[in-house]
This record gives structure tokens, C-alpha cells and sequence, in this order.
């Protein structure tokens, strides 16, 4: 007779978070939550997903445990400036940067199981200094 160890492995939780985000004549960032749906799954191992590293503009989503210590943490390209691609007149591919007043700002993330608090930070400096605009409460 073969004993055969079975391993438990913790149930993998996804968080899917929906905000809307906005800018003001100033340029100051604004960020309104819409909703947060938690499931089971897991993130496919797809890195691309989010940046590296941050510009002035992006944002940091980070997750936070119940001290506010962080546990991980995303940067997220910053929604309200897009470049667009077009054909021009004389059908030449040109692209040009559009800055919007409002965007939708969905988030996929794969769900730490100390996390009690997703907050979302501004990135304002090349110094990667952030200034905090929302915190969402996962209870």
C-alpha cells in the first residue's frame, strides 16, 4: 500500500476593481470607486500586464496588509493620457497624444490573503513619489 501525501493549497483569489477617474482643469487626479468583485482564480502568467517602473502620471496600485504595511504593488499606466493612431490626409500612419477628462479604470489583480486595503497613488515625480487617491477597504 502507497501513502500518498495530499497537499492543501490555499484557495487563489482574484479581486476585479472599478473605478472611474477624472481630471480637473488643474490637472489634479480624481478617482470615484464604482464597484469590487472577489472570486476564486488565479492570474495567468502573463508579466506584461502592468509596468516596470512608473512615470510621472501613472499610478500605483498597492496592496496593503490590516497595518497599511505593503505587500505588493503595480504600476498602472496612466489612463487619462492616450495615443492614438490614425491615417492622415496624405495616408501616412502618424499618432498623436490625446489627454481625456474622464476614463474608466478596471483592475485585475491576483488577491494577497493578508490584503485588507487596495490603495491607488499619482505618481508626481521622477522620484517615483506618489500622492495617494483613493483607498478601497476589502471588509
Amino acid at each position: 500500500m502507497v501513502n500518498e501525501a495530499v497537499i492543501e493549497t490555499l484557495p487563489r483569489k482574484l479581486i476585479f476593481l472599478n473605478y472611474t477617474i477624472s481630471q480637473d482643469a488643474n490637472g489634479k487626479k480624481h478617482i470615484l470607486f464604482i464597484n469590487k468583485i472577489i472570486t476564486d482564480g488565479k492570474l495567468k502568467n502573463n508579466t506584461e500586464t502592468y509596468l516596470k517602473t512608473g512615470s510621472v502620471g501613472d499610478l500605483k496600485c498597492s496592496q496593503l496588509d490590516k497595518d497599511s504595511v505593503e505587500i505588493k504593488t503595480v504600476i498602472i499606466q496612466n489612463p487619462i493620457s492616450k495615443i492614438i493612431e490614425y491615417v492622415n490626409d496624405s495616408l501616412i500612419f502618424e499618432s498623436k497624444k490625446i489627454e481625456l477628462n474622464r476614463a474608466p479604470l478596471s483592475l485585475r489583480l491576483a488577491l494577497h490573503d493578508k490584503t485588507k486595503y487596495i490603495t491607488i497613488s499619482h505618481i508626481i515625480d521622477s522620484l517615483q513619489n506618489t500622492r495617494p487617491l483613493i483607498t478601497t477597504k476589502l471588509d
